[in-house]
């Protein structure tokens, strides 16, 4: 059975208040999207990458990232979920697919280790650190109304992993009964539309993803100790 990343690269920079898209922001003379598409493309077990861009950007991807395991280079949706949809339609039923944010450029062969270990034995697995902090959930007004145990909290990171027909048949219940609104990561479309548990496999902090100004710096840090070494 094949193991098939689907990266996600349609991120437009807004957030970092950048004219560069923050997947193709240089660290080290390469992309951010370049160190994610790396570590797929140099695990040993991972068969294949789909890629998935902004329609703008699936020529220069092309032109830019020849990796060998690149199937497929293709144009993204509107939302996320819509996005890994136009990646799924591309991957046959059996087998597992492993979902990842191309502006999340730290993850390691050991994190995919993990991941490929816990698949097997789960269907569906995504990586999680345990929060640091205390969280209280708000009403609509701004007021705390809710402290969960901080021992139950979890932080939800990528690559995220399924079982590719528990996958697709979620997103397929998705498409036909749902309307995608507040789905923000594929666990949530199994929970949602399918009675499959997801299980936390342990990540790591330093796995970042590139949001703000102060998340570049970070994973700019991060990156650069990793190359001196």
């Amino acid at each position: 059975m094949k193991n098939i990343a689907i990266v996600l690269a349609g991120g437009n920079g807004s957030r970092m208040n950048s004219n560069i898209p923050k997947q193709y922001m240089e660290i080290a003379g390469k992309t951010i999207l370049h160190y994610s598409l790396q570590q797929f493309e140099e695990c040993p077990f991972i068969d294949e990458i789909i890629l998935v861009t902004r329609k703008e950007d699936v020529d220069y991807c092309k032109d830019t990232y020849r990796m060998s395991k690149i199937s497929h280079i293709v144009e993204g949706g509107k939302e996320r979920y819509e996005s890994v949809m136009n990646g799924l339609d591309l991957v046959e039923d059996e087998g597992y697919v492993y979902i990842h944010d191309g502006a999340r450029p730290c993850i390691t062969e050991e994190l995919l280790d993990r991941l490929y270990n816990d698949v097997k034995l789960h269907r569906a697995t995504v990586l999680a650190v345990r929060s640091k902090d205390t969280v209280r959930i708000s009403d609509d007004k701004g007021n705390a109304v809710i402290t969960p145990n901080r021992d139950n909290v979890w932080l939800i990171q990528t690559p995220q992993v399924f079982d590719i027909s528990l996958i697709k048949q979620a997103y397929y219940n998705l498409k036909k009964y749902g309307t995608g609104k507040n789905i923000t990561d594929d666990a949530m479309v199994v929970e949602e539309f399918t009675k499959e548990k997801i299980h936390l496999t342990p990540g790591d902090y330093s796995n970042i993803k590139v949001t703000t100004k102060e998340d570049f710096r970070g994973v700019t840090d991060y990156l650069k100790k990793i190359i001196k070494k």
